[in-house]
């Protein structure tokens, strides 16, 4: 019998707010960090995880991670494993850490950590990519993981064995398919708001020749802005749909008036145009500007918020996020209830790691619930990729599949030695280079 022997944790931050990756109009300078953490057991296995946040703050997910770990130290790894229903229990719904949330911020995302690295341990062990493992379950197997609290009213266990069942015929079919042809992808690369014109213009042109389904422009700095940004995106790529993305930048009326003003430029999608706790705003906009897209989802905290959101009828697209969330377990049931719902899923995945994980649950969509890749595609974004055990890799526009066993969340010991945040290599030798650029910013603790 293995037992978790034990479970460190690691703050992970990469300097992208020197070239304004990720930049948009509510995270202007982000650094791109992971709360990263690894289980071990007294038998030698591991199994990673980690949570993605901009920066600052990245400490504070790092501390609730090791605090939940409490819950998981010296435990049977074999069982823990074996009932990953009961795992992902044990730790959100704790009875006095629970107080934290329930079930969102940084409390929930930590919980989604240990259960992701949970997974990772288990795909490792069955020598599967996350994916495929996932989608190689039984129907019953798959609901036994899924927890049904708060989100009956829309969808029960039975209705999802019904999903899960349907989603069984031509299941080998379509796995054969991914393996051999991929899932579509779009990439925000070009549209992050602090590039230049030029710099918007080239990365458009590379993306359309290089097959992505879709571009992504961050908005919401100013109409006049997003308007010419808009306008060379269009002129670059021709009819290749553009998708836009506030990241809750708008009140209601101001979302609506806003895209609007941008409509002439055929945007795909508005992505997160106001707070995602804003269930009936989301709505009031869907309504106000069809036949636009609404989508959203990177920033929802759980899967009761996913259930109002299909209920309210106030999204096209659910953008699920590996690392917001309680972890797999609970993206199987947003997943579930997308497809309850006939809501297409379409991964957020623009941070560290996030395509190296996002993918796997597209390919387990397609395979074994939803049955179709029309109006899906995940998100990708070039950056950061090589310092991952197995970096997403794209062919023409399309994901292809993961074939290394786990989750995809091993990042490389090198790059999280030399990344460690505050006093790791590459952090010092960037506050080194702050120094002698700019003195008087020498004593700032970045």
């Amino acid at each position: 019998m293995a037992r978790i022997a034990s479970i460190t944790t690691q703050d992970i931050r990469f300097p992208t707010s020197l070239e304004l990756d990720g930049s948009d109009a509510v995270n202007v300078d982000p650094d791109y960090s992971a709360a990263y953490v690894v289980i071990r057991t007294d038998s030698g296995e591991e199994g990673h995880g980690f949570v993605f946040t901009g920066g600052r703050g990245n400490e504070i997910v790092v501390r609730a991670i090791e605090s939940y770990a409490d819950l998981l130290t010296g435990l049977d790894a074999d069982a823990l494993v074996a009932d990953l229903g009961e795992a992902s229990r044990r730790l959100v719904h704790d009875s006095q850490l629970r107080w934290l949330g329930p079930e969102k911020g940084v409390s929930h995302m930590a919980c989604g950590a240990l259960v992701n690295a949970l997974w990772d341990l288990r795909a490792r062990r069955e020598g599967k990519p996350l994916w495929l493992l996932l989608s190689e379950l039984s129907p019953e197997e798959i609901v036994d993981v899924v927890d049904f609290t708060h989100i009956t009213d829309a969808l029960s266990p039975a209705q999802a064995l019904d999903l899960l069942r349907a989603g069984q015929k031509g299941k080998a079919a379509r796995i054969a398919a991914l393996q051999s042809e991929g899932y579509p992808a779009y990439t925000t690369s070009p549209g992050w708001l602090g590039y230049s014109d030029e710099k918007l213009v080239r990365l458009s042109k590379e993306a359309a020749a290089e097959g992505f389904s879709m571009i992504k422009l961050k908005v919401g700095g100013s109409v006049e802005d997003d308007r010419r940004r808009l306008r060379l995106a269009r002129e670059a790529v021709g009819a290749l749909p553009i998708g836009i993305d506030a990241n809750q930048r708008w009140d209601v009326s101001e979302a609506i008036d806003w895209v609007k003003a941008l409509a002439e430029f055929e945007p795909y999608w508005i992505e997160e145009p106001t707070s995602t706790d804003d269930i009936l705003g989301h709505a009031a906009i869907r309504k106000g500007i069809a036949p636009i897209r609404v989508a959203t989802g990177e920033a929802v905290a759980n899967r009761i918020v996913v259930k109002q959101l299909l209920q309210a009828g106030a999204i096209d697209v659910l953008q699920i996020d590996a690392t917001r969330v309680g972890g797999v377990n609970e993206n199987i049931a947003n997943i579930l209830l997308a497809a309850q719902f006939g809501v297409a899923i379409c991964p957020h995945a623009g941070g560290v790691g996030l395509c190296e994980l996002a993918q796997h649950f597209s390919f387990f969509d397609y395979a074994a619930v939803s049955g179709t890749q029309e109006n899906r595609m995940i998100e990708y974004v070039d950056h950061l990729h090589e310092h991952f055990a197995e970096p997403v890799r794209i062919d023409r526009g399309r994901y292809l599949a993961p074939r290394r066993p786990g989750t995809g969340a091993e990042m490389l010991a090198v790059s999280r030695e030399r990344w460690a945040f505050p006093a790791g290599p590459g952090w010092l030798e960037v506050g080194a280079r702050a120094a002698v650029s700019s003195p008087t910013l020498a004593g700032d603790a970045r």
